[in-house]
C-alpha cells in the first residue's frame, strides 16, 4: 500500500463512511498450510467505545472458514470505483499514465460468534441491505424453521480492527490544469470513471 501523504484522508470518519458505502469487501487470510484464502462478503461496520468492529457471516464448509479456525489474523479489503488515467490528459504528457482508485485495508483478529449472535447478524444484515421495512424478504418474515435450517450451514464472525490503512489516489499530486483536464476526460467515460471524477471534484477546493 502507498503511504504518500497526498493520498491520505485526514478525517477517519470519511474513511469509515467510505467502508459503509462499499460494504461488499474481500476477506483475506491464510490457512494452516500457509496458503492464502479469500472470499467476498457483505460486512456490518460498527464502532464500540472508539474501537472499530466488522461483522459478517459465511458458509461453514469452505476453505476460508476452515482457515480462520486455525489462524485468526484477517485482512478485509474495501474498494470503490477505479479508473485508468492517461498521461495525455496532463499539462505535460511526457510522464507515466496511472490508475486512480480508493481502497481501505482493515487488519485485525477474527473471532467466531455463537448461534444467537449469528441470528442477530443475519437480522441486521437483512435490515441494512433490504432498505424496506415492509419488504417480504425481511428477516422477521422468515419462518423459524427455515432460519434454523439455514443457520446450521453458516457461521457469523467479528473482527476487531487493530489497524486501518487507506489510499485515496485521486490525482492529488497534479497541478490544477492537469487535475481539471483529468476530471473533464473522466466525465466522458463509464460509470466508474464518472464516480472517480465526482470524488475528485469534492476535493478540488481543498487542493487549489
Amino acid at each position: 500500500m502507498y503511504h504518500l501523504p497526498h493520498y491520505k484522508e485526514k478525517d477517519q470518519a470519511v474513511v469509515i463512511d467510505f467502508m459503509k458505502q462499499h460494504p461488499f469487501a474481500m476477506l483475506i487470510g491464510v490457512d494452516a498450510g500457509g496458503q492464502p484464502v479469500a472470499t467476498q462478503l457483505p460486512f456490518l461496520i460498527k464502532e464500540k467505545e472508539g474501537v472499530l468492529y466488522l461483522q459478517a457471516h459465511m458458509m461453514r464448509q469452505t476453505d476460508h472458514c476452515k482457515a480462520f479456525e486455525t489462524t485468526q489474523q484477517a485482512l478485509v479489503l474495501f474498494t470503490g470505483p477505479h479508473t485508468y488515467v492517461s498521461a495525455s490528459w496532463y499539462k505535460n504528457p511526457q510522464q507515466a499514465s496511472t490508475w486512480n482508485y480508493m481502497t481501505v485495508h482493515a487488519r485485525g483478529t477474527l473471532a467466531f460468534l455463537d448461534h444467537e449472535q449469528l441470528l442477530q447478524v443475519l437480522e441486521e444484515t437483512t435490515t441494512l441491505f433490504e432498505q424496506d421495512a415492509q419488504s417480504p424478504a425481511q428477516y422477521k418474515e422468515l419462518s423459524p424453521e427455515y432460519v434454523e435450517r439455514m443457520a446450521k450451514a453458516i457461521v457469523a464472525f467479528e473482527i476487531k480492527v487493530d489497524a486501518l490503512e487507506h489510499v485515496f489516489k485521486l490525482s492529488q499530486n497534479r497541478d490544477r490544469r492537469s487535475y481539471e483536464q483529468i476530471m473533464e476526460q473522466l466525465n466522458e467515460q463509464d460509470a466508474d470513471a464518472k464516480a472517480v471524477a465526482a470524488e475528485m471534484q469534492k476535493r478540488k477546493g481543498h487542493l487549489f
